[in-house]
């Protein structure tokens, strides 16, 4: 994929392609590193997520091509980033040296505000990359209404609206989108609302996984814990299986 790019000289997709392998290895990484062992199945949603963020995303255009990839992919980020934020804690709440132990109301609610923070910080991102960048990671919506204080005639604070819009033209040109065009305002929302689902879920799994002390086997596959020593990929895999058993 990153020769082909290189060879037609498109070199964001090959910065693109760069940047994803690097984040595919980020949990190979973490897990070496830090001594803390991914479950099968949250690596692999990871390294999907990944894959169809940068490749199927950017690349080969899913965001455009079809317009609830993003809706998607922004679902999973508050799920991922809800399980990541949890298990932060949870391996300290279980750890022997730090004495503390929280509540699993207190847990889940931890969970959830780490995924929205991570949801905010990347709308900031984005915003970025489209203010000093000249990108569009923000996409844009045709609205047919818009309401606005600055179009109040008496220069007021009275909201004055505009309906049924069904074209706009810039420096003399009609831009023929049948609509007026909202540049990221809604998607931003949509995009946080949809975290908040994923992040809400997860918290949910999150919290009954500590009210019964680790014992839900569903939520264990999306929960990282401290490595067991000499314990290798594949007997972490056999150990997961007989559990699901």
């Amino acid at each position: 994929m990153m020769i082909m790019q290189l060879f037609n000289q498109n070199y964001e997709n090959v910065f693109l392609c760069v940047l994803t392998l690097l984040l595919l290895v980020i949990p190979s990484f973490v897990q070496m590193e830090f001594k803390i062992e991914l479950p099968t199945a949250l690596e692999i949603i990871i390294l999907l997520f990944i894959f169809a963020a940068e490749i199927l995303g950017e690349i080969k255009s899913f965001y455009i091509r079809y317009p609830m990839w993003d809706t998607l992919l922004h679902t999973m980020n508050g799920f991922l980033a809800a399980a990541i934020g949890f298990s932060l804690v949870d391996i300290l709440n279980r750890s022997e040296k730090v004495k503390f132990e929280l509540s699993p109301i207190f847990m889940a609610l931890i969970a959830f505000c780490f995924s929205m923070t991570i949801g905010v910080l990347w709308e900031f991102f984005e915003c970025g990359m489209d203010l000093f960048l000249g990108f569009d990671m923000q996409k844009d919506t045709i609205v047919n209404s818009i309401s606005s204080v600055m179009l109040d005639p008496s220069g007021g604070n009275t909201p004055y609206t505009i309906d049924n819009i069904t074209s706009v033209i810039i420096n003399g040109k009609d831009l023929g989108l049948g609509g007026y065009l909202d540049i990221g305002l809604l998607d931003t929302m949509k995009d946080m609302f949809v975290n908040f689902i994923g992040a809400v879920v997860f918290s949910i799994i999150g919290f009954f996984y500590v009210k019964n002390r680790g014992k839900g086997n569903f939520a264990r596959r999306f929960i990282p814990h401290r490595k067991k020593a000499n314990a290798d990929f594949l007997q972490i895999a056999e150990t997961e299986e007989n559990e699901e058993k």
